[in-house]
């Protein structure tokens, strides 16, 4: 998927800005959200998960590798007059880590476009203060028909995989809940794929 070509009418898909809702209520649930909280959001697109929640965190930071996303992004910034959002490129598999730490990381189907998952993970960790949490909402594992187009990523995943990674790399997982329901049209037939919420935490240093 070319992004920068999308990203334009990215937000005029209603079921998009749906699923930004359903994930931002499902936060607030798993996550003890607070004005002082510093944010990570990865794979932003055009901010709309952001937007949900900026009432509630304090400086979030969006970061996409996509210019034409980030570019509708500043624009629907300066609209809003949102001056807790600071929009920035950063491929974190490829780019130095950036110096702030954060109590917050998250990222609405991003994770399932990075091949590796472990590796990305283990980045968030590091990117986290400690007791910070981690949220990831993505597809459950699915059969190849998402997308409907050629893709080089992850076909979803298995929930307890997923959670075996997190673990591996230092995070205890909260737990993941079901949160919204992408409806498709593949071959003439609805199809349904469920989006999971993953709550993790980076466990705290005690001296």
């Amino acid at each position: 998927m070319n992004f920068d070509e999308k990203a334009r009418e990215w937000d005029n898909n209603p079921a998009r800005r749906e699923r930004a809702c359903a994930v931002a209520e499902a936060m607030r649930r798993q996550v003890p959200l607070r004005p002082t909280m510093t944010a990570l959001e990865y794979g932003c697109g055009t901010g709309l998960l952001s937007f949900e929640l900026r009432h509630e965190l304090g400086r979030i930071v969006l970061a996409d590798n996509s210019t034409g996303m980030l570019e509708v992004l500043q624009e629907k910034i300066t609209a809003a007059q949102a001056k807790n959002l600071f929009p920035i490129r950063l491929d974190l598999l490829v780019d130095p880590l950036p110096a702030q730490r954060f109590d917050l990381i998250y990222s609405l189907m991003t994770l399932h476009h990075i091949l590796d998952t472990q590796r990305i993970l283990s980045l968030f960790h590091r990117l986290l203060l400690p007791g910070g949490y981690l949220c990831i909402a993505d597809l459950d594992k699915e059969d190849g028909s998402f997308h409907q187009e050629p893709f080089e990523g992850h076909l979803g995943f298995e929930r307890q995989e997923l959670a075996e990674l997190a673990t591996a790399v230092g995070f205890e997982v909260l737990g993941f809940e079901t949160v919204y329901r992408m409806v498709k049209l593949v071959d003439g037939c609805q199809r349904h794929y469920p989006i999971f919420l993953m709550t993790a935490r980076k466990r705290e240093i005690f001296a």
